[in-house]
């Protein structure tokens, strides 16, 4: 998939999400989530750092999503899952740049950081 056909899909999700009934967004986000631990790192890395590039050039995105029903989701995990996205979140946000990490530390809730270990 080309960069541009990427962002596009990113940039739909983003914008549809907050508009899906909460109970059917949170099956689909669990789904979702539960299918990318069955991935590679490396395709795992891929995918979230093109939202974490979005969120972090458009943080008025998040605006309408219910972050705390999302960490409740990636909280309703089994532990082994939730280490393994959690891991590879942590690894994309250390190879930032100090200056894009503390822009995406402004926008991630404290107890978001907490759980992914930061």
């Amino acid at each position: 998939m080309s960069e541009q056909e990427r962002k596009e899909i990113i940039n739909n999700a983003l914008e549809a999400g907050p508009t899906i009934p909460f109970s059917k967004f949170a099956k689909l986000f669990k789904t979702w989530l539960e299918v990318l631990t069955t991935i590679s790192e490396e395709q795992r890395t891929y995918l979230f750092s093109g939202y974490i590039d979005e969120v972090i050039n458009s943080p008025q995105k998040l605006i309408n999503f219910n972050l705390d029903g999302i960490l409740e989701i990636f909280l309703s995990l089994d532990d082994s899952k939730k280490e393994t996205l959690a891991e590879t979140i942590r690894k994309i946000i250390l190879n930032l740049d100090t200056k894009t990490r503390h822009r995406l530390f402004l926008i991630i809730p404290d107890s978001a950081k907490s759980h992914i270990g930061f």
